[in-house]
This record gives C-alpha cells, sequence and structure tokens, in this order.
C-alpha cells in the first residue's frame, strides 16, 4: 500500500498542474486510486477470512474455545460497523455466526435425540403392559398348590421315591412321570402303596381330589411330563363309539377283556376290571403305562381315538342288559358253559326223577 502511495506521489509529481482543469483532474485521480487501494485492501481481508474459514473447518480442534466465540460475536457489531457494508463483508459475518452456533445446534440436535428415545421407550412399556398378557392371578394360584403338594409329598411320599423324587430303592424316580401318571396312581388309591406285592390293587383314595391336584402340581415341576387329561360330557356325547370299541378290540380287550371285565395274567399280575374307572383314569392309564400296561402314545392312538375308546367303555359299562343278567360280562363261553350245567343238568334230574317215579 506504501508503495502505491509513493507511485502516487511519484506520478503527481511527474504531472503537475498548470491550471484550474489540470488539479480538478488531479484531485479527481487521486480519489479513484485511494478508493482502488481501499477495495484492495477489503478483497484481501475477504480472501484473508475464507482462508481463514477453511483452516479452522479443516481443523476444528484448533479453533476457539465458546468463551473467545462469545467475545469474538460480541466484537463483531463494532467491527460490522465501521466495515463498508459490501456483499463480501456481509458472507464473511453469516459465515462467522454459522460457526459460533454450531455446539449450540448440537446440543439442541442430541437434546432432541433423547427426548425422542424417552418418549419412545415410555410408550414402548406403555403398549407392554396393556397388550401383555395377565396372568398373575393364576401364576400365584399356581405358586400355592405347587407349595402345598411340595408339603404333602414330603409328608407321604418320600419316604420310598427320596426327597427330591429321584427314587430310592423302595421306589421309582418321579421325575418327568408328570401329572398324569400322580392322577392315576393315586386318585386310584394305588398310592400310596399299602404293602409290596406283584401288583399295586385298586383301593379308596387316601387323598382329596384338591391333594391329588397339588401333589400332581408339584410333581409336573419336576421335569415336565403328561399332563392330567380334561374330558367333559360333551367330548363323551360327541365321541365316535363305532370307532371307540374297534380301537378297544384291537389295542385293549386282549388283555382287559372284550368288556373291560379284566383277566389275569402272568406271575400273578393281572389286568384289573375297568368297572370302577373314570373316563380321566382310562386316558391316563393309556399314556403313562401303568403296571404291565404298555404306553399308547398320541402318534398310535390320538386325543380323539383315547376318548372314544373312554366313551366306549363308559357306555358298555353302563348300559342295561336286555337278556338279564350280565354274567360279569366275560362274553359267550361262560354263558355256554352256565346254560349246559343249568340246562342238560336240570333235564338230566327229570328224567331221573321220572324213572325213579315209574319202578315204585
Amino acid at each position: 500500500m506504501s508503495d502505491m502511495t509513493a507511485s502516487t506521489g511519484n506520478e503527481n509529481d511527474m504531472a503537475a498542474p498548470t491550471g484550474p482543469a489540470d488539479e480538478a483532474a488531479a484531485v479527481t485521480a487521486s480519489t479513484d486510486v485511494t478508493e482502488a487501494a481501499e477495495v484492495s485492501d477489503v478483497a484481501g481481508a475477504v480472501e484473508m477470512a475464507e482462508a481463514s474459514d477453511v483452516t479452522e473447518v479443516a481443523e476444528p480442534e484448533a479453533g476457539p474455545t465458546e468463551p473467545e466465540a462469545q467475545a469474538e460475536d460480541a466484537e463483531k457489531p463494532e467491527a460490522a460497523a465501521s466495515a463498508p457494508p459490501t456483499g463480501v463483508r456481509g458472507r464473511l459475518v453469516t459465515r462467522t455466526s454459522r460457526r459460533s452456533r454450531g455446539p449450540a445446534s448440537a446440543r439442541r440436535r442430541r437434546r432432541s435425540s433423547t427426548l425422542v428415545l424417552s418418549l419412545a421407550l415410555m410408550a414402548t412399556g406403555v403398549l407392554w403392559s396393556v397388550l401383555a398378557p395377565s396372568g398373575s392371578a393364576a401364576d400365584s394360584t399356581d405358586n400355592a398348590a405347587v407349595k402345598a403338594g411340595r408339603a404333602l409329598y414330603v409328608q407321604g411320599c418320600s419316604t420310598c421315591h427320596g426327597l427330591n423324587a429321584a427314587g430310592t430303592v423302595s421306589g421309582p424316580s418321579l421325575i418327568g412321570v408328570g401329572s398324569a401318571a400322580v392322577d392315576f396312581q393315586v386318585s386310584t388309591g394305588r398310592m400310596p402303596l399299602a404293602h409290596p406285592g406283584a401288583q399295586a390293587e385298586r383301593k379308596d383314595p387316601s387323598y382329596s381330589e384338591t391333594q391329588i391336584d397339588q401333589l400332581a402340581a408339584y410333581i409336573q415341576t419336576l421335569g415336565g411330563g403328561t399332563t392330567t387329561p380334561e374330558i367333559s360330557k360333551d367330548d363323551l356325547a360327541d365321541a365316535d363309539l363305532t370307532y371307540g370299541g374297534e380301537l378297544y378290540r384291537a389295542n385293549c380287550a386282549q388283555c382287559h377283556q372284550s368288556a373291560g371285565a379284566g383277566a389275569p395274567l402272568t406271575y400273578g399280575k393281572y389286568a384289573p376290571a375297568l368297572t370302577n374307572a373314570t373316563p380321566e383314569q382310562i386316558v391316563e392309564a393309556m399314556r403313562v403305562g401303568p403296571e404291565s400296561m404298555p404306553v399308547f402314545g398320541s402318534g398310535q392312538i390320538d386325543d380323539e381315538g383315547a376318548k372314544a375308546i373312554a366313551a366306549y367303555i363308559i357306555m358298555n359299562r353302563d348300559t342295561p342288559s336286555p337278556g338279564g343278567h350280565k354274567l360279569g360280562s366275560y362274553g359267550p363261553v361262560p354263558e355256554g358253559l352256565l346254560g349246559w350245567l343249568i340246562g342238560i343238568g336240570g333235564l338230566l334230574g327229570v328224567c331221573l326223577w321220572i324213572g325213579a317215579r315209574q319202578k315204585v
């Protein structure tokens, strides 16, 4: 700038004014040169400011701290008032103000994200509380039943089956047998076992229905297993008796006899009569296979077939006999034997009586 001033001075020295017109022209030229110098100074300042902006963007860690930025913002109005109102300078001020507002904007964005996340979590909690299945009452009831069943088990069953139901030399393990096995053995009075023998006999149960359910609920928690079936009167009424009779004769009649009267087996064992069996006990026996009875799984006899068998047994047992006494429902053999003994024997007796009277 000094060089330009010096050169301007030399030019003024070289072209000295010779008149009023020349003096006015010289003054106008000097003013133009001075304004050009000021414009060039402003352009240089703008280029330096843009260069500093680029440097600050490339290296944000070297930028001014927040207090310094606030001090710069406080000083900018004075600088803007003293600086010429050019478009380039306006852009410089705008860039600087945007840079000073950067940290505050980032903080606002973070606060907005936190608020949105909190609202989303609250909405999720509300939806879960509304749509989640409520089973606290049922869970508490089940827990109470399990605790009561545990107490009954320790008192009446742990002697043979162990405190943890893992079994002893006197009784098998009950882990994984399920509630169906417990309901069958206890409801038929076979357990608790009165005395060791070839086979446990049916007798009156030692526990009430509520206590049996509690015992079954406790054993069910020890490894799961087959659950107690639920059979209603409607299930028995809707069952296919013809299909149930076919299944019974094909899978059960060999041991329990065609009418469910039972029959002896080997080594002192026997197939018990189904006279007093309930539909639930019949299905439970098929699923768990007590004593010498084989297990009939759902792959061999499905639930509908099992209910049909139970319905057939109940029907065959409760239906009255139009021909008189059933004779134990043992079939045609005892009926024929009884016919021979009573019929033929009676005829022989009559003949002997007639012959004895003629001799007299």
